[in-house]
Formats: C-alpha cells, structure tokens, sequence
C-alpha cells in the first residue's frame, strides 16, 4: 500500500478524501494535523495522524510518504495575510519537502479561475495565492495533478463530471464528494500526470473523464 499525506484533512473536502482513502486497499492515508487535539477524531477512524503546521515547518512530515494531497486552505472567513501563508507559502514549503522526500506524486486541490485571477476580482488574491502554488508545483520537477473545481457544494455526489485541460471557458459547481474523488482517482498512475484541469458536475463519469484528458482513452 501507498502512503497518502493529506494535507487539509481536518477540512471539508479533506475529511472525505481520508474516508474514500480509508476504504481502499491501495492506499493508506495519513491525516497532516496543526494541533494534538484535532489527533482523536482521526484515531476513531483509525487513521495516523502527523503534526505539521503549514505555517511552520513540514520537512518533518514526508517520512515515509508516497504521494501528497494537498487540500489545504485558509478558508473564506480569513485575511490575505492567511491566505499568503496557508495557500501559497504552504503548499510551496509542502511541494519543497515533498521533493526532497521524492515522492511520487503531488495532487494539488487548487480553484477555478487560477489560471487568470485578474478576471475575478472578488476573489482575485486568493486565486493568485492558488496560481503561484500551482506554477511553483509544476515547476519542481515532481510528477504532478493540479485539480481546479467550480464552486464547490456539501450536495451528493454523483461521480459525473465534465472536465477539461487548462479552462472549461464556462463556470459551474461540484459537489466536495466527488472533488474528493478526483483527488483520490489523480493518485492513480498514470492518470493525469502533469496535467492540469477543470472540473464541474456533468454527464461523464469521473473514471472515463480522468481516462480521456489523460490520453489513455
């Protein structure tokens, strides 16, 4: 089995990519947590946690580690400042680590939009914070997948997508369950290596979308 780190697992959509991974015989997840007492809640499950703080230092945190899922974020209630040490120098101090470490894969849970912040202006320093990760991951010579969601809801999931490489040129929403898919399914070699892409619900199913833009289809 492949150790997992999952970076985010106490959020929303991290929390759903620990129970998928949980259920797989391929992998085995490891919860990055910033405090002791978010530990237990991963230990009910079953699942071992490691302390790392984004704002900190992570070197600490590849022992052992295969393939990185990066799905942190500061949340929409923070300041730019959170989001600049959380979004970017997180994931660039995460990417640093992993690379040292080799690993072999690094997901990265980024957002639609990154690829031109400066057309959303509401949320235009939080998608330049996610741009900056996102060419600083592609630029480390680490086998990479870069997923950009629509908005994302709490609703079911219905594994069905519509995907495509660089910009959809449409906006739309995805529910966090089948986001978590994605991240998990982007594990998966050689799906989507260095590639990266958008993603909204639609009509095909997450494994034949994945296939496709992979060019394996």
């Amino acid at each position: 089995m492949e150790n997992i780190l999952i970076a985010g697992a106490t959020g929303h959509t991290g929390k759903r990519v620990i129970e998928i991974l949980n259920n797989s015989e391929s992998f085995n997840p490891l919860a990055l947590i910033r405090k002791e007492e978010q530990r237990q809640q991963f230990e009910d499950m079953e699942v071992e946690a490691i302390i790392g703080d984004l704002e900190g230092d992570v070197s600490h945190t590849m022992k052992g580690i295969d393939k990185v899922i990066f799905a942190a974020g500061s949340g929409s209630s923070t300041g730019k400042d959170k989001t600049d040490a959380v979004d970017r120098e997180g994931a660039k101090k995460l990417i640093d680590a992993a690379k040292k470490a080799k690993v072999k894969k690094f997901v990265m849970l980024s957002s639609m939009g990154a690829d031109d912040p400066s057309k959303n202006e509401d949320l235009k320093h939080y998608l330049e914070a996610k741009k900056e990760a996102d060419e600083y991951l592609m630029e480390s010579g680490l086998n990479y997948t870069i997923v950009r969601p629509g908005a994302l809801t709490d609703d079911l999931g219905l594994a069905k997508v519509k995907v495509a490489k660089g910009s959809l040129n449409e906006r739309g929403e995805i529910s966090r369950d089948d986001v978590a898919f994605i991240l998990v399914m982007s594990l998966a070699d050689p799906l989507v290596k260095n590639v990266t892409f958008e993603a909204i619900e639609g009509e095909e199913s997450i494994k034949s979308a994945l296939i496709e833009i992979s060019g394996l289809g």
